[in-house]
């Protein structure tokens, strides 16, 4: 079957019926190559035969794709995703383009119903929380005050003022031994903020001191009272946004972030829509969009203007990635945790050098990880660079998504058609081992657990070895990690009394353990298998010596629940490991006093004691200035040594304690499998968490309920608004498309050298006093504290156009200084960047760009290319772009252009001052070279980056946005 006619007679014959759903059956094409096909490319080949089209994507993407070994790094490609993933920051921008596209319509007769997301698109409101209130400062806090009406913002509906509240924050509580019920200063440090939302099924918030019920805290209702008043706008246009477009859902502020939700609640793993159903896959506008790759779904992080691109129909533009198999083979430590395995993997594959290349898992060795590490994994990839980290879907995969996303019905369809098409894979059969560009094998068996000490964090040590090392350290001279004590004093002992019983300390002797969940140990399963260790070891008759200082001090009141939930909080305070609250504490010195017998015995024989605890800090004397030995360990590892007692102790051959019938237990004993903790996070606390997520979400929030928007077509604009505006991009929106136009006398509006970011080009965190954007919101009665930051405004183009080039880092030769500023070539006066543009454009100037190399690399920025084009820039001439960013260029009808090998603006002696012509053909093709002409007489050739038809067609339509407009005139 040839390849070119897929459109009509291949496509009916790949087509496949599964009960009342149909799908595209790649299998069906005969070709052997498709079954040798890592996974991740079999995902972009069904894509590109589902959406063949003729003109976004063709014959040749399918073909490319099929023929992936060969093409790799070489053939473009086009890939649409099933979804858009946007968090508000970059969401606010592309819905207020699709509202002011829907003002120019109406103005031409259209019905701006019309006027929708093309591509299915989740929006999460997650990044306006700030914290105003804490635990700290919840006493007496300041009633919140809408600044721009005066008026007392009040609580919720249909709950009194917690302040106000006589039993607000109180509990009914009281531990043994602790006089009186819980303050409500005490429960005011309940978790606070979004973790304190969420909450274990059936279970309540707690008093984090006596594990009793507490009402709701204050701090949470306070910063909500803010983040409503602080974006009281953007909150009300996303309201809109919510009614007026189809093809989009808008999740409420206070419900989760953008990659936990993607995770637990939008991912389907199998689509269906228009009677199809096909493979789950989306390009989302956060840096942890890679995490869903871990459930074998398909997805990356895209900038603003393409994430917008595909929303309107456009499909993702990408070179053929090669693929590095990472084989997994081996089998786990058994006390190697998540953590140990996740960060063991990350650190193979950054030495391996896998830069901008996609990676997916197979071999034996994947069996044994569950699903959180999967996605944990997946997520790193920033950390070894990597664009994907592809975990194929297996019975793993499915056993997650049983207890969270999936009924029994579809998780029957969803193993069905993967197995149908071969996206499902059985990690122990080599037979269905793909062919990669290259393979790296790691053995699992080499990822053994560690601990940091004593003094930095930076000087791991396997546990094997801790003893060998705790001696070497205690021979060592006094440094980084040696305490240089004599060999005749290593043996030293000292015996004292603690509530009437006799005790002996050592050196090594453990008199601080704390279980502290921040940072790295945040993960579940390394909390649960702290938990289960504890249960086993009462069990066995083990206990924790009582003058060791013990603590358990849980990251947020999420982890205090689902440890409560599984049970295992009991046997966690039986062994001294009571929760005290919630905050840092023991890392930053904040740790009780040691029994002064205990001192005195260090103090008398010159102990070198220790502490462990699972933080992230531990410098020497930090925990306690008597305690000179710190260890950073994993949870469950501070168990193990605080019932042991010492550091000095081979914890594979020496046994942590005797029982009460004088048997030796060892750690192996009572160490949880990684199959016991799996089984307990997937069905206890994942699944719990999931249903609690799904009834917030189909609930909403009275935060969220609350808010007023329009019933309109229209979305009002409010001309007073300094966040919303309606931008410019269509102010000159005709029926007819014009031939490309020459760019005629240009004047160069920045002369630019190598290496300049998106950072220097788009406007990023505060606002500046001196700068324009300061001069306008100044203009509209604001003061410098209610500026906010430029991500908060990303809605008003007046504001974003003045922010465009105001990095006071950028370097442009027209003034030969660092700053924000350029030559107004005309006047020769030196101007703001806008200010400057704005006089050309006044005066009907078109303006150019000339750059050096790797024009627009770093972080990807829509208002990069909107920015400029705003200002009225024609076209960037440079040596070099970065790819994403020239696709940001064309995307706003912007002419990348690039100097040809050999050239640059020095070799062809251009001052930056001359007046420039681009001689642009009616009939532009890809890739054509383009004569430039000067007012001084010269003339060069520069190459169009317009890389297919579909590029030309953007340029020649004034970008994307006119493009799709048009498309809804015609």
């Amino acid at each position: 079957i040839h390849l070119s006619s897929i459109k009509n007679s291949v496509k009916s014959f790949i087509l496949e019926q599964y009960e009342e759903r149909r799908y595209f059956n790649p299998q069906k094409l005969s070709d052997v190559r498709y079954e040798n096909l890592p996974f991740c490319m079999r995902v972009l080949l069904e894509s590109a035969i589902r959406k063949c089209d003729g003109f976004y994507i063709k014959t040749d993407d399918v073909s490319s794709i099929l023929d992936w070994q060969m093409q790799q790094n070489q053939a473009e490609v086009a890939f649409s995703p099933a979804r858009v993933l946007l968090q508000d920051f970059t969401g606010i921008p592309a819905m207020v383009d699709l509202a002011a596209m829907r003002d120019a319509l109406a103005k031409q007769g259209v019905d701006p119903n019309l006027v929708n997301p093309r591509c299915h698109t989740d929006l999460i409101v997650d990044h306006s929380l700030q914290i105003d209130y804490s635990k700290c400062a919840i006493q007496s806090p300041p009633t919140p005050t809408d600044e721009s009406h005066g008026a007392a913002v009040r609580s919720p509906a249909g709950r009194p003022s917690p302040r106000g509240s006589s039993s607000g924050g109180h509990c009914a509580g009281q531990r043994p031994g602790h006089r009186g019920g819980c303050s409500k200063a005490s429960c005011s440090d309940a978790p606070s903020g979004r973790s304190a939302a969420v909450q274990i099924e059936n279970t309540p918030l707690l008093c984090p001191f006596h594990l009793q019920p507490v009402s709701e805290p204050e701090t949470m209702i306070r910063n909500q009272e803010m983040e409503l008043i602080r974006n009281k706008e953007r909150l009300q246009f996303f309201k809109w946004c919510s009614k007026a477009f189809k093809n989009i859902n808008v999740v409420p502020p206070d419900i989760n972030t953008v990659h936990q939700v993607n995770l637990e609640y939008l991912c389907q793993v199998v689509q269906e829509g228009e009677g199809f159903i096909y493979p789950d896959s989306v390009v989302g506008t956060d840096s942890h969009t890679t995490m869903i790759n871990g459930l074998g779904i398909l997805g990356w992080g895209v900038g603003g203007i393409e994430s917008e691109a595909v929303m309107l129909g456009q499909p993702v533009s990408l070179t053929l990635p090669q693929v590095i198999g990472c084989k997994l083979v081996g089998t786990i430590n058994p006390l190697a945790t998540s953590i140990d395995i996740v960060l063991g993997i990350t650190k193979h594959l950054r030495q391996a050098g896998i830069g901008g290349k996609f990676v997916e898992f197979f071999g034996p060795g994947v069996q044994q990880l569950s699903a959180p590490d999967r996605t944990t994994i997946a997520n790193m990839c920033p950390e070894y660079n990597a664009t994907v980290s592809f975990f194929p879907v297996d019975d793993i995969t499915l056993q997650h998504f049983k207890h969270t996303i999936c009924s029994e019905e579809k998780l029957v369809v969803l193993e069905d058609y993967l197995k149908a098409i071969k996206l499902f894979k059985s990690y122990g059969d080599q037979s269905e081992d793909p062919q990669y560009s290259e393979v790296i094998e790691m053995n699992l068996s080499s990822i053994v657990p560690h601990v940091s000490g004593p003094k930095r964090p930076q000087d791991r040590v396997a546990v094997t070895c801790m003893k060998e090392d705790f001696i070497n350290c205690l021979n060592e001279k006094v440094g980084f990690k040696g305490f240089h004590v004599s060999k005749e004093k290593q043996a030293t002992q000292v015996p004292f009394l603690h509530e009437g019983a006799e005790y002996n300390l050592a050196h090594g002797s453990v008199v601080i353990a704390a279980v502290i969940s921040c940072t790295n140990n945040c993960n579940p399963s390394v909390m649960l298998a702290a938990g289960l260790l504890a249960k086993k070891a009462v069990e066995a008759g083990l206990t924790v010596k009582p003058y060791i200082r013990t603590s358990l001090v849980p990251g947020s009141g999420t982890v205090t629940h689902y440890l409560n939930t599984t049970g295992v909080l009991p046997y966690l305070r039986k062994l001294g490991f009571e929760v005290v609250g919630y905050g840092c504490a023991t890392c930053v010195g904040n740790t009780a006093p040691l029994p002064e017998s205990v001192v005195d015995a260090i103090k008398q024989g010159d102990l070198v004691a220790c502490g462990v605890l699972s933080g992230n800090r531990h410098l020497e004397g930090r925990l306690c200035d008597c305690v000179r030995a710190n260890y950073l360990a994993s949870p469950p590892l501070v168990v193990a040594y605080a019932i042991a007692g010492t550091v000095s102790i081979n914890l594979e051959t020496e046994p942590l304690g005797v029982n009460s019938e004088g048997k030796d237990v060892y750690l192996r004993d009572i160490w949880p499998s990684k199959e016991e903790v799996n089984h307990t996070e997937e069905n206890i606390v994942i699944a719990s968490m999931f249903k609690e997520l799904r009834s917030r979400m189909e609930k909403g929030s009275t935060f969220w309920n609350r808010i007023e928007s329009a019933e309109s077509a229209l979305f009002p604009w409010d001309p007073k608004s300094t966040y919303i505006r309606c931008p410019a991009f269509f102010s000159k929106l005709s029926k007819e498309v014009c031939a490309p136009q020459s760019i005629e006398g240009a004047y160069p509006l920045l002369f630019l050298g190598d290496k300049v970011t998106t950072d220097h080009i788009s406007p990023a965190g505060s606002i500046a006093r001196v700068s324009a954007a300061a001069r306008y919101l100044q203009s509209k009665r604001l003061t410098p504290r209610e500026f906010n930051s430029y991500g908060a405004r990303r809605g008003n183009d007046a504001v974003m156009t003045r922010g465009t080039f105001a990095s006071i880092k950028l370097q442009n030769r027209l003034i030969g200084k660092t700053g924000p500023k350029t030559l107004h070539i005309p006047s020769g006066q030196t101007l703001d960047v806008f200010e400057a543009a704005e006089r050309y454009q006044r005066d009907g100037v078109p303006l150019i760009i000339l750059a050096g190399k790797e024009y627009g690399s770093g972080s990807s920025r829509d208002w990069a290319a909107k920015g400029p084009y705003l200002m009225g820039v024609r076209a960037v001439i440079a040596e070099s772009f970065e790819k994403i960013h020239r696709n940001h260029l064309v995307g706003m009808g912007i002419a990348p252009l690039q100097f040809l090998p050999g050239q640059n603006a020095d070799s062809l002696e251009l001052c930056g001052k001359e007046r420039f012509t681009i001689n642009i053909p009616q009939e532009l093709t890809p890739r054509q070279q383009l004569t430039v002409q000067t007012s001084t007489g010269k003339s060069f050739s520069v190459t169009a980056l317009f890389e297919n038809d579909m590029d030309v067609a953007f340029f020649r339509h004034g970008g994307i946005l006119k493009y799709v407009a048009r498309s809804l005139l015609l």
